[in-house]
């Protein structure tokens, strides 16, 4: 939802904001990834310690991965200020990029805030105190519509920014959003002692290990698939800053739906580390099934209003009052009505394979995972995406059509391991018993 404020209000300034936004989150798209990807790594540690009633590994995974997520936090802002010279190397439109970088060296600072949060969020959810996260981004959306109105249009005295004024409404929400989640937590009694009196620099080189061989390979699923996301971006600026436009459009509201499959793929993280702790490998099972029923239905709803709206839902991120902007707000509906509707065929595969990765990680398998997620969509996706989208008619809807490739193979392949492994912990534990 904070991208979606963004992207609509800054629509309104011009496609040339809009796709320069969506340029400078391109890069911010990968760092998240891999930040974001890595923290995973808590929740399936803390579930497996919560259903076992251990607090102190509770405790020591915490601390570790609290730890980590800040140094990676750290080092992923570094990165996109080291990676933003490239912005002028990559073919993409001049008038986009200039605008791209001022709000870019802002935004990138959020990535420190976010990824600390993220270390609190997966710590909450695996605890299954996910109330509190949902609290703290509620509070950080209502932070960033008023930031951004105040300093994207220089409404109640503040200055006309234009999109850097949604970077600084990004950054002080992400700030607000971990300072609010960790006083939540602070004051409940199952968390407070979890994050209270952390002596964040005492740590065992075990615990690191562990938690890395399990986060490292996690981003590198999560960056698998962003990465083909983000390349559709500049595949897009390629074409034109319309394409890219339209693209971020696209991409905005198929995110926005994604997320209620992350939603589902953290809920069977949880459960399924819990009944990995409990050696229920049965009940394990069935909760899997019944979390791929219950996501299934929502992306066809999902599914069926990308169908019924797709010409409707690219006007909320434009402004038609403004004649001289009619032309190049006409293209860039043109379109995103189009991208929409490849985004509803692919929402239940996309729904799929984030699920299957959510119990997978329960389970603690990332390694193969790791391999599938790069195999889909980057051998059969990108290579796709990249010929319908530069060499054929179909162009932006090429991208799209390659994007629809990567998660219908990553969702059979991560289900079919799913499917697999589960079988297998049922099996091994009953010859035991």
């Amino acid at each position: 939802m904070v991208a979606f404020v963004d992207n609509v209000m800054v629509g309104q300034l011009g496609t040339a904001e809009l796709a320069a936004v969506s340029l400078g989150n391109s890069f911010m798209f990968i760092a998240m990834s891999l930040g974001i990807g890595f923290s995973t790594a808590i929740t399936p540690l803390i579930a497996e310690a919560d259903g076992e009633s251990n607090i102190e590994t509770g405790k020591s995974i915490f601390k570790h991965g609290l730890f980590l997520c800040t140094v990676i936090g750290i080092a992923m802002f570094l990165g996109v200020f080291v990676a933003e010279p490239i912005l002028h190397l990559m073919n993409q439109p001049q008038e986009v990029v200039e605008l791209a970088i001022p709000y870019l060296n802002l935004v990138a600072a959020s990535l420190i805030p976010l990824i600390i949060f993220q270390a609190f969020k997966q710590f909450s959810d695996g605890m299954s105190m996910t109330r509190f996260p949902m609290y703290a981004t509620l509070l950080g959306n209502v932070i960033n519509v008023i930031l951004n109105y105040m300093f994207i249009f220089g409404k109640f005295g503040a200055p006309h920014l234009g999109i850097v004024g949604a970077a600084i409404g990004t950054l002080a929400s992400r700030v607000i959003m971990v300072i609010y989640l960790w006083y939540l937590l602070s004051q409940h009694q199952k968390s407070r002692e979890f994050v209270l009196n952390i002596k964040i620099f005492k740590l065992s080189k075990k615990m690191i290990n562990k938690i890395f061989s399990l986060g490292f390979p996690s981003a590198m699923q999560m960056f698998f698939e962003v990465a083909i996301f983000t390349a559709a971006i500049w595949l897009s600026g390629i074409l034109g800053k319309n394409p890219q436009a339209a693209n971020q459009i696209a991409l905005n509201l198929s995110s926005m739906t994604f997320m209620v499959a992350i939603g589902l793929s953290v809920t069977a993280m949880v459960r399924l580390g819990n009944q990995k702790g409990l050696k229920r490998y049965r009940e394990l099972r069935r909760i899997a099934f019944s979390i791929f029923m219950l996501s299934t239905v929502f992306a066809i709803v999902f599914a069926i209003l990308f169908f019924v709206f797709n010409s409707s839902l690219p006007k909320l991120y434009l402004d038609y009052d403004d004649p001289t902007k009619f032309a190049d707000n006409f293209e860039v509906w043109s379109i995103a009505s189009k991208l929409i509707l490849i985004a509803a065929v692919f929402q239940i595969s996309d729904t799929i394979q984030v699920v299957a990765l959510g119990a997978l990680r329960g389970m603690q398998d990332v390694k193969i995972p790791t391999y599938i997620t790069f195999i889909a969509y980057w051998l059969i996706g990108f290579p796709i995406s990249y010929y319908l989208g530069l060499y054929t008619d179909y162009k932006s809807s090429g991208i799209w059509i390659g994007l629809l490739a990567g998660l219908t193979s990553s969702g059979i392949m991560l289900f079919i391991r799913f499917n697999y492994l589960s079988k297998k912990l049922i099996a091994r534990n009953e010859l035991k018993s």
